[in-house]
């Protein structure tokens, strides 16, 4: 026991130590702190690198009951593909949209302003969801150290909202998750997972036995059966590639220079020009954070399917997850293995909230845009003195909760809703840089890059159909119910007058309430009028089909603004030009009339001026 403490607190210092410290001239930047890339990797990483404790387990707890857990290998090299499709899509977009805004200003710039309203809705979506996948989660991890996973849907569902509520307090009081915290942990996790990978390799050459089968299995499979199983293992396993999308969203959080590998590369081996550049910057620093993803996914996915199929453990044998077997398996080959064990569990706890928190952290930068759009009401806009909008975490808090009520604390029944938020975004960003391709390559590049960007949307919208199929019997059909509610309450909201938005009404929300400033706030303000472009169609649309059956508008609508151009908006050319809405604003000085301009009466004693 004494050798497992000792060995925990030299692997707990070494992650310490290699933590980032945020310098203080990097800090409040857009009201969050400009990071670099061990940050970077901590922050947009935590979501993904925890879907480690759940994923594989839903994968092959839809395949077990049938006795096709061998199949798992072909599920899990179909997951790898995947990741590393997305991953590379994503990690070119960063060269494109290197300000941030994700697939929402991506289909904004070249799809349709419908589009991006879908996406709008169904990230926030997802952010809620989040929330409630991970919390969910971390009380399965954390049952399953008292062998009691799965027994009481009422113990998932409270220790669930617990956690959701420590880091909706934590949030909500301006102490959202710390890089150096998060990235601690992970440091932690990293090196206990190795120790258990080499306690479970002790393992098997000692030739411990597998867990023996308790629970009865299902009448074989046909052959169409056994393939629907595999999609559903797939579908199943295939979650948490937010972290591709936040991390394009928060790009401009990334500070702007090089990382420390890339200077040191671009000293030691100039030879290798083109990769260092690719790697450059604060798109260079997403790039590194997106690599990651390639192969995580798959790796760790292979070696869980392994080593569950050797000791035959699954989520639910012995009261246990699937990760929580082979933690208790391989650190029990360690002396006092039970302390790490323990350790193991607790840690996956504390990064599963976090994952939380960091979902929390998107949804309040996320609802502020969709409130300067027209999609949300202006009174959830509001920013503490902390710099977070507290409204929108309460109001994502409240229904994450009543979420994990619904689904009685079940992860895998919330886990097909957290799917659809996941890949409708990657689909509609695929499809967004094939149009910039065909719009910006020329010859043999442009047609290469076109078929591979639609075959990236064709897969992303394939996973996103298998998201709903896989879990068609098991409540997956609700899916498209509350798909289609949600887009048409989007829509609904929007043509109404919650929906309006003038440019005045976007500079105080987006200047004023929100205090955004630089490259992001004229993103938005681009995006706000094309929305009102979009809203004024609808209507005209709207007017003309009542128009049909003998009813007339009564006025007039009013014109909004143009939006103009989006390189022109955004000032490429000119970062310090001001906002394209200073023309709209009261206090800008419009040409004189006839018979001059106003005379200005100012005080003629000092005490008033």
């Amino acid at each position: 026991m004494i050798f497992s403490i000792g060995l925990l607190i030299v692997i707990f210092f070494l992650a310490f130590k290699a933590s980032p410290v945020e310098k203080q001239e990097h800090a409040n930047v857009h009201g969050a702190g400009q990071i670099g890339l061990m940050a970077a990797l901590a922050l947009f990483g935590v979501d993904y690198f925890t879907s480690y404790f759940y994923a594989t387990g839903e994968m092959l707890h839809a395949l077990h009951p049938y006795g096709l857990e061998h199949f798992g290998y072909l599920t899990a090299g179909a997951i790898s593909i995947a990741n590393i499709s997305f991953g590379a899509l994503y990690m070119y977009s960063l060269g494109i949209f290197n300000e941030g805004g994700g697939s929402y200003t991506a289909s904004m710039r070249y799809l349709k302003p419908g589009l991006s309203l879908i996406v709008a809705v169904v990230l926030i979506q997802d952010y809620v969801l989040t929330i409630v996948v991970s919390s969910l989660g971390g009380g399965d991890q954390l049952l399953s150290v008292l062998n009691l996973y799965g027994r009481y849907w009422w113990l998932h569902f409270l220790i669930g909202a617990v956690l959701a509520g420590i880091t909706y307090w934590l949030t909500i009081r301006g102490r959202g998750e710390s890089a150096r915290v998060v990235f601690t942990l992970l440091g932690v996790f990293v090196l206990l997972t190795i120790v258990m990978v080499v306690g479970l390799l002790i393992a098997n050459g000692r030739g411990v036995a597998a867990v023996p089968m308790t629970e009865p299995l299902e009448a074989a499979p046909s052959f169409w059966q056994a393939l629907y199983h595999m999609l559903t293992a797939s579908m199943k396993g295939m979650v948490a590639l937010t972290g591709l999308e936040a991390m394009s969203n928060g790009i401009q959080f990334v500070i702007h220079e090089d990382a420390g590998i890339v200077k040191w590369g671009k000293k030691r081996f100039p030879k290798l020009k083109g990769l260092w550049e690719f790697y450059s910057g604060k798109a260079g620093i997403g790039r590194f954070v997106q690599t990651s993803f390639l192969f995580y996914g798959g790796l760790t996915t292979f070696m869980l399917t392994a080593f569950a199929i050797r000791f035959n453990v699954f989520d639910g044998t012995l009261g246990r997850t699937l990760v929580g077997n082979l933690a208790f398996i391989g650190f029990d080959q360690i002396p006092g293995g039970i302390i790490l064990f323990w350790a193991y569990q607790v840690l996956a706890v504390l990064l599963l909230a976090a994952a939380s928190m960091t979902a929390m952290q998107d949804l309040q930068a996320t609802a502020w845009r969709d409130v300067a759009i027209g999609e949300i009401p202006e009174l959830v806009v509001y920013r503490n003195l902390q710099g977070t909008f507290t409204r929108s975490v309460t109001a994502g808090f409240i229904i994450a909760v009543g979420l994990m009520l619904l689904v009685r604390g079940r992860t895998s029944v919330a886990i097909p809703y957290y799917g659809v938020g996941v890949f409708m975004p990657i689909t509609v960003m695929a499809f967004a840089i094939r149009k910039h391709i065909l719009a910006t390559e020329t010859g043999p590049k442009r047609t290469r890059g076109a078929r591979l960007a639609g075959t990236v949307g064709v897969l992303a919208a394939a996973v996103f159909v298998g998201q709903i199929a896989g879990k068609w019997t098991e409540g997956g059909w609700v899916v498209l119910i509350s798909f289609s509610i949600l887009i048409l309450a989007a829509n609904a909201l929007l043509l109404s007058p919650i929906g309006k938005r003038d440019p005045q009404t976007i500079h105080r929300i987006v200047r004023e309430k929100a205090r955004i400033q630089g490259s992001m706030a004229s993103i938005v303000e681009w995006q706000s009028l094309k929305m009102q472009e979009y809203r004024y169609e609808l209507l005209v649309a709207l007017g003309r089909f009542w128009e049909l059956f003998g009813i007339h508008r009564p006025r007039q609508l009013d014109v909004p603004a143009p939006a103009g151009d989006y390189d022109h908006a955004l000032h490429v050319d000119h970062p310090e030009a001001p906002s394209l809405l200073e023309q709209y604003l009261d206090n800008h000085h419009k040409p004189p009339k006839l018979g001059g301009a106003p005379k200005q009466t100012v005080p003629s004693f000092p005490e008033a001026k």
